[in-house]
């Protein structure tokens, strides 16, 4: 039975969301009502996926209206500003988090005539505003890309790109449940998807909770999977597509190379406000995260005292490894890249 839920939600100035470094064990619910909390569980991946971050970064600067003491609209303008800037310094990659504070922000410039109430009022009607779109986003995104989607296929997922990741439904799994609601006959494998197990903790237990048959593999199997047959489709998220590259949870890029490898369409599912066409890989930071996720798996240690870590949370996929990016427009295949990039060599 295939349950949709918002996984993100404002009510009388508290914003609720699931606890997501609790799942699959324990569904916890978080109530978050300050600026501050909600910065801390984007940064501690309470709070993860592309789509759900711009979410939870419209209703971080909600939340800085709400609790702002400020009189004067200079005043209360002044703290979204630093809100939204709270917001921006957790998490440097995903885009969505970025694109979402700079929308309510000109938003609430636009508004300068109103009174502090008013404009309290249209921040939380944007950021609601955000919520909603992303939920109309992602069935979009389902429906266009289960076209791709025939009897049989057996798909690959890596990471987490379902409902957990966004407001609604989910892009990736989106794209899986929409094919499965229409009677295709299919199955998914899913990556663990190390150092913090999302496609393990998050794919497995999404997929398993709607009745879609998962096979869960260590991301070191995908190779061979291939190499069997066992997989003919690799459908993932996406947090930022640039000009020539999908950034995603690191380990997409080896897929991305196995699947070219074995001749194995390879798509990205993403909304179209994750693009980024004004840059490059190279301008792009790729967020630096904590060794201790590499050396325990929750709190066991696995290796040794001062162990030196290499921990990056994603990687860069050069386009010419990807068949097509579905949106909620359509999707897009390799003519349209050259258009993102005129030097992509095709």
């Amino acid at each position: 039975m295939q349950i949709f839920m918002r996984m993100i939600k404002w009510t009388n100035g508290t914003v609720t969301t699931p606890d997501q470094t609790l799942l699959p064990l324990k569904e916890v619910t978080l109530e978050i009502k300050t600026v501050e909390q909600m910065a801390e569980a984007i940064k501690n991946l309470r709070i993860r996926g592309a789509p759900l971050l711009g979410a939870a970064a419209a209703f971080g600067i909600a939340l800085g209206a709400y609790t702002s003491k400020a009189q004067t609209i200079s005043e209360l303008l002044r703290d979204l500003h630093a809100a939204g800037e709270t917001i921006k310094q957790q998490r440097p990659t995903a885009v969505n988090l970025f694109w979402a504070t700079d929308r309510i922000l000109n938003i609430a410039k636009t508004y300068k005539d109103l009174s502090v109430e008013e404009l309290r009022t249209a921040v939380l009607a944007e950021a609601q505003k955000i919520a909603d779109e992303d939920a109309a986003q992602n069935y979009a995104i389902g429906k266009n890309g289960a076209e791709l989607i025939t009897d049989d296929d057996t798909i690959l997922t890596h990471c987490n790109a379902g409902e957990l990741a966004t407001v609604e439904y989910g892009t990736a799994l989106g794209v899986i449940r929409h094919a499965w609601t229409q009677g295709k006959k299919i199955k998914v494998i899913a990556d663990e998807t190390r150092p913090l197990l999302q496609g393990a903790r998050l794919t497995v237990f999404e997929l398993q909770r709607d009745g879609i048959p998962v096979t869960l593999i260590t991301d070191n199997m995908a190779g061979y999977a291939m190499s069997k047959g066992l997989i003919n489709k690799v459908i993932v998220g996406a947090d930022r597509i640039v000009q020539d590259a999908v950034f995603n949870k690191i380990g997409t890029y080896s897929v991305a190379i196995l699947a070219h490898t074995h001749n194995i369409p390879f798509y990205v599912a993403a909304p179209k406000n994750t693009f980024d066409l004004k840059h490059k890989t190279t301008d792009i930071t790729i967020e630096e995260r904590t060794p201790n996720e590499v050396t325990h798996i929750g709190n066991q240690q696995t290796a040794p005292n001062s162990t030196k870590v290499l921990n990056p949370a994603f990687d860069a996929t050069p386009l010419k490894y990807v068949t097509g990016i579905i949106t909620e427009t359509g999707i897009y295949t390799k003519e349209h890249f050259q258009k993102f990039n005129p030097t992509f060599p095709l």
